[in-house]
């Protein structure tokens, strides 16, 4: 899978939208540490819960290790940017407006000393971004970065379903994908799969990468997505491509062919393959078991039952591991409530509409459909993942799409130093025409 490493190629060729016909020139080239940073951010992210890995990795390792990312994150972005130039971004704002409510709550201790640790950790992840909004210009910079460090971590998961078939496809996930190099569960697989695929299709669309390339980044992707089993991935992925493909059909004709075969497939697919694909939604399951969602609507039935006092409803009970009595709570606007109150719900869901509410009201581009795919893919994640109140990667998809969304910064006319005039003697000022 390394292939589409190369300059030129999908992930790492360089960002020439200010050298195409119609593309916004950049007011600056960014430089590549910050690349390291963005991938030292997806690496904190990564978590460390999952399946047993083929070497035993002890959690305060891995922890170790992805603690250690963000703070060499923070740190190397402090590096770049010791003047503190920063941009203005309604998103960061409003995420460190989130840290308040999750701040107070967690200075109750109720949920133990691992909120102040989780807290110190969102603050420290919040202030990278707001060290990075300097280089947020609306170019695709930070995309290629996304695609380059997520198709990494798919690479070691494909390294882990060679090397080990059986530990990268347990029994007890069912039979589904997980991470057997490092420990990811089968939703971060197909998570990481659905995004890089929906944005390779969209710079494929916009011309901003060859179809070999992206081939090499879609096609084994697509696959490592289908051996999850995710659905909720698979559908973020389909209507996230929708919405973004269809925010493109008035001004690009490869959009419009595109959309019409991708529908006249989906439609062939349907009809002869139903049976096939409904096994594949099922899981094995019953409809019963399906109906709620895997026993996830039992686990937010009873947070909402649960008494809570009135501080407890505003601000939550603190950042903790997402869970209710020991269960995944598997619903980001019930986990920030339960964490973060009613507050912190009205936050979220602040930024997820200041944010689609921007994609819209911007003309037609790449960087708009973009947008449009992350912020969209996001919302319907959320309904069974947690995670847009905590450090991770949803909030990762919503910083990057802030970043496509952001006016390139005004670049200052060069000034042409005035030449000093030459005397002329004032015999030699008359003409010699006579």
């Amino acid at each position: 899978m390394g292939g589409a490493l190369t300059r030129g190629g999908l992930p790492g060729g360089p960002d020439t939208a200010g050298t195409q016909p119609g593309a916004e020139p950049r007011p600056a080239a960014t430089p590549r540490i910050v690349g390291i940073v963005w991938g030292l951010l997806i690496l904190n992210t990564l978590g460390s819960a999952g399946a047993d890995t083929i070497i035993p990795l002890p959690r305060s390792l891995i922890q170790m290790v992805t603690m250690g990312a963000l703070v060499a994150a923070f740190t190397l972005a402090l590096a770049l940017n010791l003047r503190l130039h920063i941009r203005a971004s309604a998103f960061v704002f409003l995420l460190t407006l989130l840290l308040v409510p999750s701040v107070i709550s967690s200075a109750y201790l109720e949920s133990g000393f691992g909120a102040l640790f989780r807290c110190t950790r969102l603050a420290l992840f919040i202030g990278t971004l707001w060290l990075l909004s300097r280089w947020w210009d609306g170019s695709l910079t930070f995309v290629r970065h996304h695609i380059r460090m997520y198709f990494a971590v798919l690479g070691s998961v494909a390294a882990g379903l060679v090397v080990s078939p059986g530990a990268a496809m347990p029994e007890l996930y069912g039979g589904r994908l997980v991470g057997a190099l490092w420990p990811l569960t089968p939703p971060q697989i197909g998570q990481y799969a659905a995004v890089i695929t929906g944005l390779t299709v969209l710079l494929v669309l916009g011309r901003r990468t060859d179809r070999a390339s992206a081939a090499v980044v879609i096609v084994p992707s697509l696959v490592l997505l289908a051996l999850t089993h995710t659905r909720t991935a698979t559908l973020g992925l389909f209507i996230g491509l929708a919405l973004a493909i269809g925010s493109l059909i008035p001004t690009s004709a490869a959009a419009r062919r595109f959309f019409t075969w991708a529908v006249v497939c989906a439609t062939v697919a349907a009809v002869g393959f139903a049976s096939a694909l409904q096994a594949w939604f099922l899981r094995g399951q019953s409809k019963e078991n399906f109906s709620n969602l895997t026993g996830r609507a039992k686990v937010w039935d009873a947070l909402l039952a649960a008494p809570r006092s009135t501080s407890e409803k505003l601000f939550g009970v603190g950042l903790g591991d997402k869970s209710f009595g020991g269960l995944p709570i598997d619903n980001s606007w019930l986990a920030v409530y339960n964490e973060q109150g009613l507050i912190g719900v009205t936050l979220v869901a602040a930024i997820i509409i200041v944010l689609g509410s921007v994609a819209l009201l911007r003309p037609p581009s790449l960087q708009r459909a973009c947008a449009i795919f992350l912020i969209s893919y996001c919302a319907i994640a959320s309904y069974t993942e947690a995670g847009l109140g905590d450090a991770s990667p949803y909030l990762l998809h919503l910083a990057l799409a802030a970043s496509l969304l952001a006016a390139p910064a005004e670049v200052a006319p060069l000034s042409t130093p005035e030449v000093p005039r030459r005397r002329i003697p004032h015999g030699a000022q008359r003409s010699e025409v006579t």
